[in-house]
């Protein structure tokens, strides 16, 4: 449940305002699920983004120390800057510079996607090479992941006969899938509409608790996704991927491989924890690895 300021424990609050001085307005974002406690904050030195999880020392809390701790290297151009972090009463707070922006648009013709493709092309420019600690690898949480092979060793019951009939198949493509994925840059992981505001003439992006290293191309490759669930179809989404830094690097057969990897965890997630946005990002997910199979690119 999402916290307002005044259910937040008096020792949070206080610790919260020794950081931003007196706090005079509480704005509250409709959009978000992974903090308990969001807000913008009003102040005499200006507006602060403020978020907060309960569990510290809980799983989710290290996300938001992994968040905290890989902020530093962000690009400052695409993602607003940590300014500070503070703990009380068992809770983990965040302070960001506030941004003026909104939800970016993905759907079809919108003037975002020209902001969004810059913005993406700056991560996979300014993050390579990414040598922090700690940080978690994509291709060894897909390995851990892998959908299709779960899924093959335990099928589903409502499963559907398309992918029944496709299981090796598809077992070996995510197995290249995964390799594909090993590269040195820092990637987001979850990027979508709501991780992505756009203000001043520039997108922005925000919520870096999943990012882990692997290769550039990445992140557009979840957007190619995220672009269809929007409205575009497979081919408009992948010339778009297509103006992004890093894409021109990556083969056909590794896309391919990598959009039914992706399809397996959508597909896995979406039978065994079918959360409510998780239906039409699945059908996405099959809609371009559909694409790409029927082109011929496996």
């Amino acid at each position: 449940m999402r916290h307002t300021w005044n259910d937040l424990p008096g020792t949070v609050r206080a610790a919260i305002e020794a950081e931003t001085g007196p706090v005079s307005r509480v704005v509250i974002p409709a959009a978000g699920r992974n903090s308990d406690f969001a807000a913008t904050l009003h102040t005499r030195q200006g507006a602060v983004f403020c978020k907060g999880i309960a569990d510290a020392g809980g799983k989710r809390g290290a996300m938001h120390r992994h968040e905290a701790d890989i902020a530093p290297y962000l690009p400052p151009a695409i993602s607003p800057r940590l300014l500070w972090k503070a703990e009380a009463d068992g809770w983990l707070v965040l302070g960001f510079r506030h941004i003026a922006g909104r939800h970016a648009d993905l759907s079809p013709g919108s003037e975002d996607l020209r902001l969004v493709a810059e913005a993406v092309s700056v991560m996979a420019r300014e993050l390579g090479g990414f040598t922090a600690p700690k940080v978690p690898v994509l291709s060894e949480k897909m390995a851990w992941m892998a959908g299709w092979r779960r899924l093959r060793h335990q099928p589903l019951a409502g499963l559907d006969q398309w992918s029944r009939d496709r299981l090796d198949l598809f077992v070996k493509l995510e197995a290249k899938g995964i390799e594909a994925t090993v590269g040195d840059s820092l990637i987001h992981t979850d990027l979508h509409q709501l991780n992505i505001l756009v203000g001043g003439g520039r997108a922005w992006v925000i919520d870096w608790a999943w990012s882990q290293t692997g290769a550039a191309w990445i992140d557009a490759a979840h957007l190619v996704v995220r672009l269809i669930d929007q409205g575009h179809d497979p081919e408009t989404a992948e010339h778009w991927a297509a103006t992004t830094f890093a894409w021109p690097g990556v083969s056909p057969e590794a896309l391919t491989a990598f959009s039914v990897a992706l399809l397996g965890m959508w597909t896995y997630l979406h039978h065994t924890d079918p959360l409510p946005m998780r239906a039409g990002v699945t059908a996405a997910a099959r809609r371009w690895a559909e694409h790409r199979l029927v082109m011929g690119r496996a």
